[in-house]
């Protein structure tokens, strides 16, 4: 138990899946996982642990924002043992080709600032997704026929941004989207020599306006979780860099325009 997780030793999975808002995650567990039990509520932030296909799994809320990411990622990593970090949730799409209710699988996450900054200083690190689960969440993106892109995304730190000349800059240097806490999930699996990756649905466009009710959001979601699950889970190959993406090879449905794989 920690201040912010009341979760019991061995309460909490190696593979912990999060998205931002608690109820989204209280959705994911009982529709995606079985024998699903509460295992923390402190301060509402929803989190739960059960099975998929046998794999011991937690679904933890993180809130909004790096801030709030960080506490939960460190207190699951340090306090509990995660291993496998994968962030779940929505983000807006900064380039034309990029629809709503695609898929963003982010190799990197740019940033004006992180909670880690104090720690870099000078230094403009730049954190990146873990290959493996890279490889696996595109594998089985592909698998399922979701319509995704692989690249660059923006985590911003403020949610009602009042910079439009960084929207710009971001879109013309081929950012996909924006989201509020994969580049501080990304700092801190690199500190502590995990593996993290961040799976996003398109909500909402910045460049048409167009947004997805909220009604539909959480049908448009089951896409992202389940290429989640199915990442966490492949098998691993990490130490044979020339082993191929999948055993067909990426089809028509994955955007490889901002795929470097």
């Amino acid at each position: 138990m920690t201040i912010h997780i009341g979760a019991k030793n061995g309460d909490i999975a190696e593979t912990v899946l999060m998205p931002g808002d608690p109820y989204r995650a209280k959705w994911a567990a009982e529709n995606f996982l079985k024998d699903v039990r509460l295992v923390n509520e402190v301060r509402g932030m929803l989190g739960f642990t059960g099975t998929w296909n046998g794999h011991k799994v937690s679904i933890q809320g993180s809130g909004m924002g790096m801030p709030s990411l960080s506490i939960y990622a460190n207190e699951l990593i340090r306090d509990f043992g995660a291993k496998t970090l994968i962030r779940i949730g929505s983000c807006g799409a900064m380039q034309d080709h990029v629809a709503i209710r695609d898929v963003i699988i982010a190799m990197t996450a740019t940033s004006l600032s992180t909670p880690s900054s104090g720690i870099f200083k000078e230094i403009n690190f730049a954190p990146c997704a873990d290959w493996s689960l890279l490889r696996g969440a595109v594998a089985a993106a592909e698998t399922k026929g979701t319509p995704t892109h692989v690249g660059g995304i923006y985590s911003s730190d403020v949610f009602y941004d009042e910079r439009p000349d960084l929207t710009e800059e971001m879109t013309r240097h081929g950012i996909l989207g924006v989201e509020m806490e994969a580049a501080e999930l990304y700092n801190l699996a690199a500190r502590h020599n995990i593996r993290a990756l961040a799976i996003l649905t398109v909500s909402d466009h910045l460049r048409t306006g167009e947004a997805l009710p909220s009604d539909q959001r959480e049908k448009s979601f089951g896409d992202m979780v389940e290429i989640a699950l199915e990442a966490a889970f492949a098998n691993q190959c990490t130490q044979n860099m020339a082993c191929p993406l999948n055993s067909h090879g990426v089809r028509s449905n994955l955007d490889q325009s901002s795929c470097a794989l």
